[in-house]
């Protein structure tokens, strides 16, 4: 595999750049004046016997949520590095699983948590493309869980709060609630529930619409903000799963609140529509006119949101299918 011709920011997407622009280099590396590569000075896992190897040493020694695998790297002066101790960045290599498209994931998840922060305004982890010394892409993006003196902030997913383990409740634990019981946790935990239930309305809009049906408990986090309190934390593990696997119209086996599916617009369906998220903002004591507002930008930003994809690092191909993906949630959106 060559190394890719960079004609947009390998972060934000800007066109007119063949590395990190400076706005990027500030958001993931933490100075504008940063000469971070977009290239690695090694290769993938499996490149080589001694690599895997060393791959295989950084992954035993560090804990970060999730089925895919994952490495930290340590940002020292301007270069990363494979570590095993703390830390700046995760780094995702493309899985050795067998799914379609499985080369693009990378750029998935990069294009989708893009346009969440840029266009649908959610609050993200800074992340961006990075690619191996044999041009083979991978997923980067900057820890949020470290305050700036090193110690750590207080981090709670959903399926923690909620008291679910594998032990308990089988595999499939952190797909066992609904949207709604989440909806639950804050308005328990977060003094300003409020502002946070309108964000975490926003964020199901977004991963449906966007056909993450990876959105889990584990998905979602609380985390401790410098005041003190409890807010959700920045929106992490965003992709269009539908590009890979052929996945439900929503990740929570409870859907959005329990009986969603004897909605009457479901009912005629057989999809979440516009009027079901209405009744899911009214259950968990969102005003409609904030719903409205939310699903309406939604709608408004699916154009936009294409032009983003069209500047991706993805495949023709799967430019192609991404948007056609959007167009079809976009439709069952629209519905009434």
């Amino acid at each position: 595999m060559s190394l890719p011709e960079i004609k947009y920011c390998p972060s934000t997407l800007q066109p007119g750049f063949n590395t990190y622009s400076p706005p990027a280099k500030l958001i993931l590396f933490g100075n504008r004046t940063k000469t971070v590569s977009h290239i690695l000075p090694f290769g993938p896992p499996g490149k080589n016997p001694e690599m895997t190897r060393e791959y295989n040493e950084k992954r035993k020694t560090i804990s970060i949520s999730g089925a895919q695998e994952k490495y930290s790297l340590a940002q020292i002066r301007n270069e990363l590095k494979l570590t095993s101790e703390r830390g700046s960045h995760i780094l995702k290599p493309v899985p050795p699983e067998r799914s379609e498209r499985i080369e693009d994931m990378p750029a998935n998840e990069h294009v989708t948590m893009q346009i969440a922060r840029q266009i649908f305004k959610i609050k993200t982890a800074a992340c961006g493309m990075i690619f191996f010394d044999d041009g083979s892409p991978a997923y980067i993006t900057r820890r949020f869980d470290y305050k700036k003196d090193g110690t750590k902030y207080q981090i709670e997913d959903f399926a923690t709060l909620m008291g679910k383990t594998e032990e308990r409740e089988g595999y499939g634990f952190k797909y066992n609630a609904s949207y709604e019981d989440i909806a639950r946790m804050i308005i328990k935990y977060v003094p300003a529930a409020i502002v946070e239930l309108i964000n975490f309305f926003r964020m199901v809009v977004f991963n449906y619409l966007f056909a993450n049906g990876d959105a889990h408990l584990k998905n979602f986090s609380l985390m401790e903000s410098d005041q003190g309190d409890y807010l959700l934390s920045p929106a992490y593990d965003l992709i269009c799963t539908a590009l890979h696997i052929d996945d439900g119209n929503l990740a929570l086996h409870g859907g959005l609140y329990e009986g969603d599916f004897n909605e009457r617009s479901f009912q005629k369906y057989g999809v979440c529509t516009w009027r079901t998220f209405m009744l899911f903002a009214e259950k968990i004591g969102l005003h409609s006119a904030f719903a409205e507002k939310i699903i309406y930008r939604a709608i408004n930003s699916v154009m936009e949101a294409e032009y983003m994809i069209d500047r991706s690092f993805l495949s023709s191909e799967s430019k192609e299918k991404y948007k056609e993906i959007l167009k079809e949630r976009l439709k069952r959106l629209k519905m009434d």
